[in-house]
């Protein structure tokens, strides 16, 4: 529930916290730069006339409907457990770059995200 998480990262060490928050917003802003490629691309297309504008609009509109809104819920929680776990697993971050005190305070969620990608 919402109030256990609240509890739990009330005690969670600040300067673990700190580091949840920077680790989210790096993967968020990774997590975005990789969906952006295509709209990137799509632009370049619009740009040479070889895309119209109407499709280039449902290019973003897709965008934002889709993966931004989803990118935007992941990373926009109290859940920062969570979602720095799953870019981890998902090798959005790379791990070796993780102090081993973060992914000491993530080891259940880790965990969680690990048996998920081996059962699929």
């Amino acid at each position: 529930s919402v109030a256990l998480e609240r509890q739990r990262m009330a005690n969670t060490p600040k300067h673990i916290k700190r580091l949840l928050r920077e680790y989210a917003g790096a993967a968020h802003e990774e997590e975005l730069r990789r969906a952006l490629v295509p709209v990137a691309e799509a632009f370049r297309r619009w740009e040479r006339g070889e895309l119209g504008s109407g499709d280039l609009s449902e290019i973003i509109h897709g965008f934002h409907q889709g993966p931004a809104r989803d990118l935007f819920v992941r990373y926009n929680t109290i859940r920062l457990e969570m979602a720095v776990a799953y870019a981890i697993t998902a090798g959005v971050l790379d791990r070796q770059t993780i102090p081993a005190e973060v992914l000491d305070h993530l080891a259940g969620p880790l965990q969680f995200y690990e048996s998920e990608q081996a059962t699929s």
